[in-house]
């Protein structure tokens, strides 16, 4: 794979909402416990990029995977890292938790 080029796709808040709510997507948030613990994405799976491995991600049961984290460089990191292990995860939600906030979108508080 040496050369190869990973791309990363940027989803809007609302891209990444309405197509969990569709059953499309599997939302991931690899911010750290703590981070989650205060305010979380509902219905997402988490996997801290600080001990992250793409296997600890649920099975996606057919939908494609979305990492989000808290304003878009972790989620990138761990696409890159999913697609160097050959995984077709290749999609982040762009600006993390703080556009999604900013986008009205809903969270949970207390993880």
């Amino acid at each position: 794979m040496a050369g190869r080029q990973f791309q990363v796709h940027d989803l809007t808040p609302n891209e990444v909402l309405e197509g969990v709510r569709a059953g499309r997507y599997l939302l991931v948030d690899v911010r750290e416990p703590n981070e989650v613990a205060m305010e979380s994405y509902p219905d997402a799976a988490t996997v801290a990029l600080s001990t992250f491995d793409p296997r600890a991600i649920p099975d996606p049961q057919g939908r494609d995977v979305v990492f989000a984290c808290r304003s878009g460089k972790r989620s990138v990191t761990a696409s890159l890292i999913a697609q160097e292990q050959g995984l077709a995860y290749d999609k982040h939600l762009a600006g993390g938790m703080l556009a999604w906030k900013r986008a009205g979108c809903p969270t949970r508080n207390g993880g």
